[in-house]
């Protein structure tokens, strides 16, 4: 058995370092070319925090999110390697290879190679992956000319490194080793540097006493400041963010030992079952910040996506408006594309600085910006409040939006184009969940998608598009993604989907 450099050893990130380096040549002479042969590796495991991932419902069909690289089955010598914890039901696929524009479901089918691990554990999947010697050489085995392949990933960790020097191709995606200019720390420290407002606020805080004192501080330094967030600096969707409210809280005397003693029974978590002694533990292993809860009569979360190139050009890719959840509105429930029109390129134009900074510290593939967005007369103040170094909730539906479509961001006006020069929008959601639906199997909910004409029609360019469908039996959970020519239209949509769904599983 050929034999690798131990994980996290020095051989192994000069191995990797190595191989990213091949992503240049893949940048010029493969990707720009669609039809130049290529292998691509789909590897769609969310390698983050086991304890938050733990809450969400249907983890592991989370996986399904990336299934929207199939339709890079377009070009027509295109092969690639998807990889799953559990086998994916194969009506499933044959739903998003009937999508494909131009291309015989056949024939993209021949080109698509579905590996599973057959482990519905919690563990991350690429560490499934790593620990079946067998499930290793099948992919190697298809990889064809490994000078033409490479790994594309939710989230890029020591794992994914691990992986890619172990099958010896490039990931276009993050060094691990620069996680941290991710972390809510780090990011805030990126945000100073690019000269982009943010909530008052500390960072780099490692254990309670740093919580205790960072709340003291920022009441201080601004008495009328109702409440606070303390979030881990590796959380994410919201999940690792609880609230502290001030109301009661003397207006003389020692700050510090009040906080203190009202900090654990204060504190309201976003997670679902989250409880101040695994909270706090959670803190001091990775570090958190202390920041302001921005407030206000008109306050919005829009977000923008960019993109860091291997030769270091830096691409506006999209803006959304994201719609919130959670026990105090933290928490990702789904978007809005584009962000609106007042302020969606003054929220470009900060993110592009963002990602002048990201670049000169060697970031590469996909990094994304949360704001918190304030109405103050006429005009709206922004304050960045996350980086992600990674794919995201807003990922995906604009990569399908775009891989349907063939059309182009136009970056001047902050809008969708498709090849006829019309405009489209879409709202998308990850979180339709809903006790009725349990028992719909994928069959089930391509027939209501048939006989209600809810499908995406390619001539029209509109439609619905469904993804997570392997959680909705077990589950009754669901991702939809609506598109149209206005927002109204693609809202309307969405809302006629969920009535025709509640209706038709409500008959069952």
């Amino acid at each position: 058995m050929e034999k690798y450099p131990l994980p996290g050893t020095r051989e192994e990130i000069q191995q990797f370092t190595w191989l990213q380096q091949k992503l240049t040549r893949l940048f010029e002479e493969v990707f720009p070319d669609p039809q130049q042969p290529r292998t691509i590796v789909v590897i769609p495991s969310l390698t983050l925090d086991k304890d938050v991932l733990s809450r969400i419902t249907g983890l592991q069909h989370y996986e399904e999110r990336m299934l929207f690289a199939l339709m890079l089955l377009r070009m027509p010598r295109t092969q690639l390697i998807y990889i799953t914890s559990q086998p994916i039901h194969p009506s499933i696929i044959d739903y998003y290879l009937h999508l494909l524009p131009g291309v015989p479901s056949i024939h993209a089918a021949r080109r698509l190679k579905l590996f599973s691990c057959h482990d519905a554990s919690h563990t991350p999947l690429t560490q499934k992956i790593l620990e079946r010697p067998r499930l290793l050489s099948r992919i190697q085995d298809n990889l064809g000319n490994p000078q033409d392949a490479h790994m594309t990933c939710f989230t890029v960790t020591p794992l994914e490194r691990t992986l890619a020097v172990t099958l010896g191709i490039p990931i276009y995606g993050c060094d691990p080793d620069l996680a941290y200019h991710g972390s809510k720390s780090g990011g805030r420290r990126i945000f100073r540097e690019a000269g982009v407002q943010i909530p008052e606020g500390f960072e780099g805080l490692k254990n309670e006493r740093d919580i205790v004192e960072g709340l003291s501080d920022l009441k201080l330094k601004n008495p009328k400041l109702k409440q606070a967030v303390v979030k881990l600096d590796e959380g994410f969707s919201g999940e690792g963010n609880a609230v502290f409210k001030y109301n009661g809280c003397p207006t003389e005397g020692n700050l510090n030992a009040w906080v203190n003693k009202e900090l654990s029974s204060r504190l309201a978590f976003e997670a679902k079952g989250e409880t101040w002694e695994t909270f706090s533990h959670k803190f001091s292993e990775m570090g958190g910040i202390v920041e302001s809860f921005v407030e206000g009569e008109h306050i919005r979360s829009p977000s923008m996506q960019g993109r860091i190139d291997p030769l270091g050009n830096i691409e506006i890719v999209s803006t959304h408006d994201q719609v919130l959840g959670g026990p105090s509105g933290q928490v990702f429930l789904g978007c809005t594309f584009p962000a609106h029109g007042a302020y969606r390129l003054e929220i470009q134009e900060a993110g592009q600085r963002v990602g002048s900074v990201l670049q000169k510290q060697q970031i590469l593939g996909r990094y994304g910006v949360d704001f918190i967005s304030v109405k103050e007369g006429e005009q709206w103040a922004h304050y960045a409040i996350e980086i992600n170094i990674r794919k995201g909730g807003t990922t995906h539906p604009y990569l399908m939006l775009q891989f349907l479509t063939d059309g182009y961001y136009d970056t001047k006006a902050g809008l969708y184009k498709t090849p006829s020069d019309q405009t489209r929008y879409y709202y998308a959601s990850d979180n339709l969940q809903k006790d009725i639906y349990k028992g719909l199997t994928p069959k089930d909910l391509i027939d209501i998608v048939v006989y209600h004409n809810l499908h995406f029609h390619s001539a029209l360019q509109k439609g619905v598009m469904f993804h997570l469908i392997g959680a909705l039996s077990e589950y009754g959970k669901l991702g939809i993604m609506c598109i149209s020519d206005t927002p109204g239209k693609a809202q309307a949509l969405y809302e006629e989907t969920i009535s025709v769904l509640d209706a038709e599983a409500g008959h069952v």
